[in-house]
């Protein structure tokens, strides 16, 4: 008799009116920013390999499908800075996670000085991505950036913090800090990347409530990325683990209600998304530009998930089609 454990992965966006889209620009931009990020070196062979494997120009692709080809490159580029640092950071400890998202933001901050000899690859990787980014990124798009990175890299350094005291977190503090660990914030920035969206658009309520809302993306991140997770033992920043540890839930149960909150989730955004607020003239568009880059990231994540092979290798488009993952053996330490 087999001791294996089979769990279902809720379809989360069976309802989710955005489908799946692509930018045209995919191919020749995953390309540059693979060479652009290998260049560093900033991983093992291996390591660079596993990361390829994860395709997360793919992932820019399907979540910026209406950029031209220079946000198309930012986006890929960003999305290997992310892995960078979240690669980097979840084997640190708490100071050298506070070192390192120091140089991030410095580096940020001050795009065109030189990096100091010896430090850490991260801040010189940060560096180019925005000398790169600033020559097309509206001034309001970069004050945005730059304020979302500051809240996605202190939220890294708690991780870390938690992490070290094999502190986990309740449902509501974990989402809490979960908005700024997965970098929606800034990710959802880009969508703005060359528009001038001015203040009082963005803190409209209906926009900050669409804004909010992307804690889709964050449960969809944890429920594709648990079983991994829990197999290295890294699945304390993960909300599949929070629930059954707070609700003492077994594996089935905590994915039914994770299903039922995103089910809750979905329908405030489809009712936030008939409410968006009508401003006459240019700015209209800029407005639906934006908010369609919200819902359609929702989307973007989900298929990247199962098309690239970051969390179920080749077996993707199968595990999409019967929702149905074997519960990994532990293989403490064992990363990407």
């Amino acid at each position: 008799m087999s001791n294996e454990v089979v769990f279902c992965l809720p379809n989360t966006l069976r309802n989710w009116p955005w489908p799946r889209r692509i930018n045209p620009f995919y191919e020749q931009c995953k390309k540059e920013s693979q060479e652009w990020c290998e260049g560093f070196k900033a991983f093992s062979p291996k390591a660079q390999k596993a990361v390829n494997l994860c395709n997360l120009s793919l992932l820019a692709s399907l979540g910026y499908p209406l950029l031209d080809r220079d946000g198309c490159r930012i986006g890929c580029e960003l999305m290997n800075l992310f892995v960078i640092i979240d690669e980097h950071s979840d084997v640190a400890d708490n100071e050298t996670a506070r070192r390192q998202m120091d140089c991030v933001m410095d580096a940020l901050r001050n795009p065109h000085k030189p990096r100091p000899a010896g430090e850490w690859i991260g801040g010189e990787v940060t560096r180019s991505f925005w000398s790169n980014a600033i020559r097309t990124a509206t001034r309001t798009a970069q004050k945005r950036f730059i304020d979302t990175f500051q809240l996605y890299t202190d939220a890294v350094v708690q991780q870390a913090v938690d992490r070290s005291t094999h502190h986990i977190r309740d449902i509501e503090s974990y989402f809490e800090i979960r908005r700024d660990t997965d970098g929606v914030k800034s990710t959802c920035v880009i969508n703005e990347v060359h528009l001038n969206l001015p203040d009082t658009v963005m803190d409209d309520p209906i926009i900050k409530e669409l804004t909010a809302l992307n804690d889709m993306i964050c449960i969809g991140n944890d429920i594709y990325s648990y079983n991994v997770e829990q197999s290295r033992g890294d699945d304390g920043h993960n909300l599949v683990t929070v629930v059954m540890h707070q609700l003492g839930l077994d594996i089935h149960s905590a994915l039914q209600w994770i299903s039922n909150l995103h089910d809750d989730l979905v329908a405030k955004f489809l009712n936030a998304w008939d409410h968006i607020p009508v401003y006459g003239g240019p700015l209209d568009f800029e407005v639906r530009t934006y908010t369609e880059g919200l819902g359609n990231w929702v989307r973007a994540n989900d298929q990247w998930s199962f098309e690239s092979e970051r969390y179920f290798g080749k077996e993707g488009m199968i595990v999409q089609e019967t929702r149905k993952v074997v519960l990994l053996p532990k293989r403490p330490g064992v990363g990407l």
